[in-house]
């Protein structure tokens, strides 16, 4: 080996020692400071990688270049804590194991749009960078149009209201910090998702023990809500409402196809067996929507959850040749009731029904009504009513003789307690992406 090449190695391991000790110094900071993550911290190690020409993480580990660590280092001795805590909330928030589930550009976008924000509500002296005051201001504004700043209403947001190409640069000039081609690998990852929801579950119960902490943020105890909560496949909440019924067909598990033919071979036009012109199918038959039309739930989102519910029932043999649905608008009060039977009944409801209410909130009127139908006898075996709304309103004291879902698109810890007899259900947010 020529001299040349030796100083060029001991350049190269000097750089690897020192970027080795700027990131062990970096993750210190963050556990002095902020406790709530030592056992997130515990189990992603940085590691430099020659080459990488920048960061990226496979959820076990933080991979960075050390020479351009060393380099932007120098530019800001704030980023490698800056790029230490952007990599961690992406696997405390799970950003990477929703990668594939989307469309992939504009999950990386948001997924760093949403670490960044909580980042910057921590106020952290220690991490700051030249672009905080230019990336604040856009996530406030960002903020005033999409609400609560998680990755998934960025990214609802931001599909339904297109980026510019310039404006996707300035994203990425702002806010990305790392980048993702690991996530596309997240079935190797030696930290699985269900050990990342525990160390998040650690973390949130952390972040309440430090609540008074200074550097704790609304965002993060948002974003860990929206990580942590139960995930709820609404099509499954749908199939909860379903009996055993005759669906008139053909029964292919029942029916002997050697006796039929034998019976035609033999006698002519005489089979043995008739096929069953029937058989016990599990479909929805009758079940309630109610929908909170009160001043509080925005007309768009609500027919955004009609849309996804008959997309999910005409996708799937959930539907009789005939049915009974009732679609009940109430705010205070009942306002509607539309009787659907048919596929085309909740068509036309679609294309030419209005939203009536916008008042006060009161679920009691809803659960009165419907024990009225069944007194009138309306339903023959109604399985249940999934009840849409904000979650403010009042409740029922008396259990009806029905499950009942109450849907809320958006976790919120201030909304007051369903009854014990009903099942709440924050849906996910994949169920409102076109």
């Amino acid at each position: 080996m020529d001299s040349e090449s030796q100083k060029v190695m001991e350049r190269q391991k000097k750089a690897e020692e020192l970027a080795e000790k700027v990131m062990r110094l970096a993750r210190d900071n963050i556990v002095v400071n902020m406790r709530f993550l030592d056992v997130a911290l515990s189990r992603l190690k940085a590691e430099g990688k020659n080459g990488l020409g920048g960061a990226a993480a496979d959820g076990e580990k933080l991979y960075y270049d050390p020479v351009w660590l060393l380099k932007r280092y120098k530019e800001e001795p704030g980023y490698p804590i800056r790029l230490y805590l952007h990599v961690l909330f992406h696997y405390v928030f799970y950003h990477s194991f929703a990668y594939g589930e989307k469309e992939e550009e504009l999950w990386d976008l948001s997924a760093d749009a949403a670490v960044e924000n909580v980042i910057l509500e921590m106020k952290l002296p220690m991490g700051e960078l030249e672009t905080d005051r230019e990336a604040g201001n856009k996530l406030h504004y960002l903020k005033e149009d999409a609400g609560m700043l998680t990755a998934e209403r960025i990214y609802r947001f931001i599909k339904n209201n297109p980026l510019t190409k310039a404006e996707k640069e300035q994203w990425r000039r702002l806010f990305t910090k790392d980048a993702h081609f690991y996530w596309e690998e997240k079935e190797k990852y030696e930290i699985t998702l269900e050990q990342w929801k525990k160390i998040s579950e650690r973390v949130k119960a952390d972040v309440k023990s430090f609540s008074k902490d200074k550097n704790s943020s609304e965002s993060l105890e948002k974003n860990l809500a929206e990580a942590t909560r139960d995930r709820y496949d609404y099509g499954e909440l749908l199939r909860r409402f379903t009996v055993m019924g005759e669906d008139m067909q053909v029964n292919d598990d029942e029916f002997d196809y050697i006796y039929y033919t034998y019976g035609l071979s033999t006698y002519g036009d005489m089979p043995l067996v008739e096929p069953l012109e029937y058989k016990d199918a599990k479909k929805v038959k009758e079940f309630v929507i109610a929908i909170d039309t009160s001043a509080s739930c925005r007309g768009e989102i609500v027919r955004e959850f009609i849309r996804r519910t008959y997309s999910i029932l005409k996708g799937t043999e959930h539907f009789f040749q005939k049915i009974n649905i009732h679609i009940i608008q109430c705010d205070s009060d009942v306002r509607s009731d539309t009787k659907i039977v048919s596929q085309e009944d909740f068509e036309d409801f679609m294309k030419n029904g209005k939203l009536k209410g916008f008042g006060s909130t009161d679920f009691r009127p809803v659960f009165e009504y419907v024990d009225e139908l069944l007194a009138k006898g309306e339903f023959e075996n109604l399985k249940g009513l999934i009840y849409f709304t904000d979650g403010y309103g009042v409740y029922p004291s008396r259990m009806p003789g029905y499950d009942t879902i109450f849907a809320f698109l958006d976790e919120n810890n201030e909304r007051p307690d369903v009854p014990p007899w009903a099942i709440p259900v924050v849906l996910d947010g994949a169920d409102y992406d076109n």
